[in-house]
């Protein structure tokens, strides 16, 4: 097997990507230490697309957003078509019981999955244009923030209303705990503090969500019977509950190739498919953690590949744990649009390699991988660099200790471009997944990447 990080090819400047090392189809010793990248010169990126068409692709215009304003604009059609309605605390209830049914629904584990089938559906026949907008399922969020949002917004003109017209003192009560409640959790959801105090968004949307469902249990019971409202109220309930339900402590494996990576391998239940994630604890009502499933081929049983990024993850491979919680079922991830397309580039940056492994391994489309990351076999193992390797013979794996931080697009653009790909898929931090995808959207390349809205 081959690739940069044990020998490099001279490229035309044409061909090559500048500092970088290559693959090479002459055999080579077993692990010998990468060669320094040769010079050359870097291939030009294509030119930006028409300022129209570049504004779509500003990221304060992604789908996630275009879907969450969708929402507010429906719910604004239906206030219009529906006015006056501060007179019909019904026809208010239901619109609040609407749009918070679709903002919890939608991130139902079985809801994701169906939603990722039908938008791959579609086969490689279709126009690009149409398959580069399917691959956005993964935006779906924008569903639930455009829901909670509306649905929030009608609880309160309800509230209003119901204080207004002198209403029951106890439902009036529970109203106004159920705005005070519904403020702190979209309070705490918004990018600034989501991104800085992650644990505690999580602990307060997973407390505060239960105790508003509670409430709204409550507020229903006080109100006039309402047999839709009750229906609604138990789908939510059961959405809610079902992972709960699935709840279980399994057995884990744990290798530990350096100090940096844990391999925790499971046996337990169905083996999961190729691009779904699992999601385990130590403390299940404390914290939840997503990795990819790595199902190896024709083999029971899966992995997750899990980096120190953090206090948990150092824990977890400082102290491996013997077993460890489980819920909810495998949910389908970024990647697996990548069936809606003839061929794909797979761009990774240190574990970013993990949810990609499992689709290099499946084989499913071809692809190509361009893998950066520091001192690969030290860090990831032998053994899991020769089994990318023996399904990726001809990936650019970049050794930034040895090499530097490439330019990623530049590296991407040369991929899609040498292996005549449609599309890249880029696993990465919030950063360089961002450049990359912007980047390469900008000039008309479809790309895809984690959008960090959960």
């Amino acid at each position: 097997m081959t690739s940069s990080i044990e020998r490099t090819r001279q490229e035309s400047p044409a061909r090559g990507a500048g500092n970088c090392a290559t693959s090479h189809t002459q055999p080579a010793p077993a692990h010998p230490a990468p060669p320094a990248p040769p010079e050359a010169t870097p291939a030009q990126l294509p030119p930006l697309i028409s300022t129209p068409r570049r504004l779509l692709k500003h990221p304060r215009l992604m789908h996630h957003n275009r879907l969450a304003a969708l929402v507010i604009l429906a719910n604004l059609t239906y206030l219009a078509m529906s006015w006056p309605v501060h007179n019909d605390p019904r026809t208010i209830g239901h619109a609040t019981l609407a749009n918070l049914t679709l903002a919890v629904v939608i991130r139902q584990q079985y809801v994701i999955n169906a939603l990722f089938r039908l938008a791959t559906w579609a086969p490689p026949t279709w126009p690009i244009k149409v398959r580069w907008t399917l691959g956005k399922v993964y935006h779906f969020g924008g569903l639930h923030v455009g829901g909670a949002l509306a649905g929030s917004l009608w609880f309160l003109a309800g509230a209003v209303a119901l204080t207004v017209n002198g209403g029951n003192t106890a439902l009036i009560t529970v109203s106004w705990t159920l705005i005070a409640l519904l403020a702190g959790i979209i309070a705490t959801a918004l990018p600034p503090f989501r991104s800085r105090h992650h644990d505690h968004f999580e602990k307060i949307h997973r407390f505060g969500g239960w105790t508003a469902l509670a409430l709204f249990w409550t507020h229903t019971l006080l109100s006039p019977k309402d047999p839709l409202a009750l229906v609604a109220l138990a789908v939510v309930t059961f959405s809610v509950a079902l992972p709960w339900l699935r709840l279980r402590k399994v057995d884990v494996r744990v290798e530990r190739p350096s100090t940096h990576v844990a391999l925790a391998r499971f046996d337990h239940g169905v083996t999961p498919f190729a691009g779904s994630s699992t999601a385990i604890s130590r403390s299940p009502l404390k914290e939840w953690h997503s990795f990819a499933n790595v199902p190896a081929p024709g083999e029971p049983g899966f992995r997750l590949t899990i980096s120190r990024a953090g206090d948990w993850t150092g824990s977890f491979i400082d102290d491996a744990p013997e077993r460890v919680w489980v819920k909810g079922i495998t949910t389908a991830g970024v990647a697996n649009i990548e069936t809606l397309f003839s061929k794909v580039v797979y761009v990774a940056t240190g574990s970013g390699i993990g949810p990609c492994l499992p689709h290099l391994l499946a084989a499913e489309v071809p692809s190509r991988l361009v893998w950066a990351t520091r001192d690969p076999r030290t860090t990831y193992g032998d053994d899991l660099v020769d089994e990318i390797l023996a399904v990726q013979p001809h990936a650019l794996v970049w050794d930034t200790s040895r090499h530097g931080k490439p330019d990623m697009v530049r590296l991407a653009y040369d991929a899609y471009r040498d292996f005549g790909a449609e599309a890249v898929i880029c696993i990465s931090n919030k950063k360089l997944t961002w450049q990359v995808v912007h980047g390469l959207e900008r000039r008309g390349i479809p790309a895809y990447g984690a959008i960090w809205d959960s």
